[in-house]
């Protein structure tokens, strides 16, 4: 177990009492404040996840209001939820959330389980949202390490391991750290520094309250951690979209993707087979219906592991496509599914304003 040095615990705790981020899901800082809600601990680390909290916050608010309490999200239609997180990315996280929000009612009569180590069995949940809810919401004095807290923690110590071989020993020095009485509000301490502060290609080491201990500083290397190894290439992916319209009302017809998979229960234009391992067609050989398909461009899409280029066909469509899909007139497409990829598709086809957002 690394050293403790308990100066770094109560610098970090009183800059996060004078500094610490006013954000909607928490609570003020301090021993005596009351108990976050764990619904909206566990909400917000889910959200959160790969997203930033500008992104997140209009979201947030969109989700409490429509469903304030972890059972009202656990009675939700799955449609619902999917068109309120539509934008939002990485959709698989909305799927685990609502099977977690079911499986806390189901099983735990509508409580969170009140540490890290029960937290980790419900769907959707890892290693560092059990322990960030089980601190924040709990009090319990696990190590909470998210990206921030891995760049903090490797400035201030200098630790030379590389990502992700380094993880054990941030983890390590981050619960020698952890105070028994206010884990949440260092946890959330850590993460601020690193977000507003110790950030990752400009840190303010003139104003950071920890600047002193810090070894990278020192060394005048700030900027040097975390290692991280070399990141090999994204391989570029590419398909089609086709935006059939209808001609009387300029209708789009739609379909629901499948659960499983990328964007899964989400919905699209139709699209050709694609995948994070294989390329679709990219010409109007698989179209879902005959018409007089024209190409009108391509849409761009980054994904964790592969970029995607689609080529857009656009056809008016007077009778239903075979398949299962609904047609979604001008008015309604801004309140569908769409994930971000498929919002560029139709802004493309129909660049309307209603479309901007999300």
């Amino acid at each position: 177990m690394p050293h403790a040095d308990p100066s770094i615990t109560v610098t970090l705790l009183d800059w996060y009492g004078r500094h610490g981020r006013a954000l909607p899901w928490r609570m003020p800082p301090g021993a005596d404040a009351p108990p976050p809600d764990p619904y909206r601990v566990w909400l917000s680390e889910i959200m959160l996840q790969q997203t930033t909290v500008a992104a997140v916050k209009p979201y947030y608010e969109r989700f409490v209001n429509a469903w304030p309490t972890v059972a009202d999200l656990a009675a939700a239609e799955p449609a619902a939820v999917m068109s309120a997180w539509a934008g939002l990315g990485y959709y698989a996280r909305a799927r685990n959330m609502l099977a977690c929000a079911k499986a806390v009612v189901g099983e735990h009569g509508g409580r969170f389980p009140p540490n890290a180590a029960m937290l980790r069995e419900l769907p959707g949940i890892g290693d560092y949202t059990s322990a960030a809810v089980a601190a924040i919401a709990f009090g319990e004095a696990v190590a909470v390490v998210d990206g921030n807290v891995e760049r903090v923690v490797t400035r201030l110590f200098a630790i030379e391991a590389p990502l992700p071989g380094a993880r054990a020993s941030i983890r390590r020095h981050v619960a020698a750290l952890v105070p028994p009485d206010r884990a949440g509000d260092f946890a959330q301490a850590t993460m601020d520094l690193g977000a507003t502060i110790c950030t990752p290609k400009s840190p303010a080491c003139v104003i950071c309250p920890v600047a002193a201990p810090c070894a990278a500083r020192a060394e005048g290397r700030q900027t040097l951690f975390p290692v991280k190894p070399q990141r090999a290439r994204k391989p570029l992916r590419r398909g089609a979209a086709f935006v059939a319209l209808r001609p009387h009302d300029g209708a789009i017809w739609l379909r629901r993707r499948p659960e499983g998979g990328l964007l899964g229960g989400m919905s699209e234009p139709p699209t050709t087979g694609w995948s994070a391992r294989a390329d679709g067609a990219v010409d109007a050989s698989e179209a879902p219906v005959a018409a007089a398909w024209a190409s009108i461009g391509s849409v761009s899409h980054g994904f964790t592991h592969f970029d995607l280029e689609l080529t857009v066909w656009r056809a008016e469509v007077a009778a239903d496509p075979p398949g299962e899909g609904w047609w979604s007139p001008p008015a309604a497409l801004a309140h569908e599914a769409l994930p971000t990829l498929m919002r560029k598709v139709v802004r493309l086809a129909r660049p309307e304003p209603a479309l901007a957002s999300g």
